[in-house]
């Protein structure tokens, strides 16, 4: 991955609006200089749909969840805004199941129609960035007005799949009261994936979320491990082999360059922080909350 200089490329996240806090994880902007090199990325599985447009772009893409990571590319002088669901985002929001949308991507007109070209139009005309993802956020307010809530038995799922709280895949339907078969044909609609897959994407977004708070490069990565909810190291560089194609270390350290301090991922891994924070390893929350979009 490119090392950048601070300033030359830019992350921000920010609190959604607060009628899409329980779909919608956050909003954010990245900004590549203009006499910067090409910024260049590993995006890692975490379970999400995405939407994004690219500054002068046509179209407003849709990102599928994804099993493995990839490296994304922004080339310079490029802005980038986008809006992440929280995982099992119901298809009547978005237009289609996470699982026809696993691993690929397709544009908005696609799945919303008309909707989405008169909103394409008033993107166009958006000043800047942070203008655009106001737009994003009205427009999949007004379709969740029109769609049922989230599914009570999907969150429920996730809840108990979070890396803290320790529960094991083999008990998650008899707890919920349906069988095995339906758990995982109700995940694969809502996710892509199965539970076991889903609950290796939230432990490894655990991992990350202490791995990108904790700025000591000498930080143990056994604790980082045992703070996350994995057995032990060994078991921390299998998934992370699996998910990012990298060992820990080396993905830990690419992660610190192509990100540094000017990437701000507050909305993303605050809820997690928080609440692995009791484990053994105690990251520092130096990082600043994200803000809310309407403080811009």
């Amino acid at each position: 991955m490119t090392s950048l200089a601070l300033n030359t490329q830019t992350y921000r996240e920010y609190l959604p609006d607060p009628g899409l806090a329980d779909l919608v994880s956050c909003v954010w902007v990245q900004r590549v200089s203009r006499d910067a090199p090409p910024y260049e990325h590993r995006t890692v599985p975490n379970g999400c749909v995405e939407l994004t447009w690219v500054v002068g772009g046509e179209e407003v893409s849709v990102v599928g969840p994804r099993r493995r990571a990839v490296v994304d590319r922004v080339a310079p002088g490029c802005a980038v805004a986008g809006l992440r669901f929280r995982p099992g985002v119901p298809h009547e929001v978005l237009g289609a199941t996470a699982c026809e949308l696993l691993g690929a991507g397709t544009t908005l007109d696609v799945l919303w129609g008309d909707r989405a070209a008169r909103a394409s139009e008033r993107i166009h005309l958006a000043p800047t960035p942070e203008a655009v993802v106001r737009i994003l956020q009205r427009e999949v307010l007004a379709r969740r007005a029109a769609a049922p809530g989230p599914d009570a038995l999907v969150a429920e799922i996730i809840r108990r799949l979070q890396p803290w709280r320790r529960g094991e895949v083999r008990e998650l339907a008899s707890d919920l009261f349906i069988s095995p078969r339906q758990l995982r044909r109700r995940c694969i609609a809502a996710f892509g994936f199965g539970p076991k897959t889903l609950q290796r994407i939230l432990r490894f977004q655990g991992f990350l979320a202490l791995a990108q708070d904790v700025h000591r490069p000498d930080a143990g990565l056994s604790r980082l491990a045992a703070a996350a909810g994995y057995f032990d190291q060994a078991h921390l560089t299998r998934e992370c082999r699996a998910l990012t194609e990298l060992t820990p270390a080396a993905f830990v350290r690419e992660m610190r360059a192509s990100c540094g301090e000017n990437h701000d991922h507050g909305a993303s891994f605050a809820v997690p922080r928080r609440a692995l924070a009791g484990r053994p390893l105690r990251p520092s929350l130096g990082d600043a909350c994200a803000s809310s979009l309407a403080a811009l």
